[in-house]
């Protein structure tokens, strides 16, 4: 079965993230396919390069990181929730005129035809958080 995952929950506020992460890797270990997660409204924090969390807290972001890069999955932060939140790549930082990319290695920035696509192509979409 293949899945597309949107996470939707801000990582400092609730365990939307994190409870995507376990699923995503469950899923994997059944043996299923994993299409796209997509992260969008607070959710897209997690693509967050200038964020640090405290030492005593696993970083959600680099188990994201590690578990699309290993898996070959697509991390896609949507673009219009990432620059309302200060997250851009280095196209966006130069469109506007900002100093610097904020957006961590491993995602990338793309629209809502990116969150359709994944839930056309999917046996099922999954949603974390509100």
């Amino acid at each position: 079965m293949k899945f597309m995952l949107a996470v939707l929950g801000d990582p400092n506020h609730c365990p939307a993230p994190i409870s995507a992460y376990r699923f995503a890797d469950a899923v994997l270990t059944a043996g299923h396919e994993i299409h796209r997660v997509f992260f969008y409204h607070g959710g897209v924090l997690v693509a967050n390069a200038l964020a640090e969390p405290p030492q005593d807290e696993p970083s959600i972001a680099q188990l994201w990181q590690k578990f699309g890069n290993e898996n070959n999955i697509e991390l896609i932060a949507c673009i219009a929730s990432a620059s309302r939140r200060g997250i851009f790549d280095d196209s966006e930082a130069q469109r506007y005129g900002k100093p610097a990319s904020s957006i961590l290695p491993g995602f990338i920035l793309g629209g809502l035809g990116q969150l359709i696509e994944g839930t056309l192509v999917s046996d099922r979409t999954v949603t974390f958080g509100s």
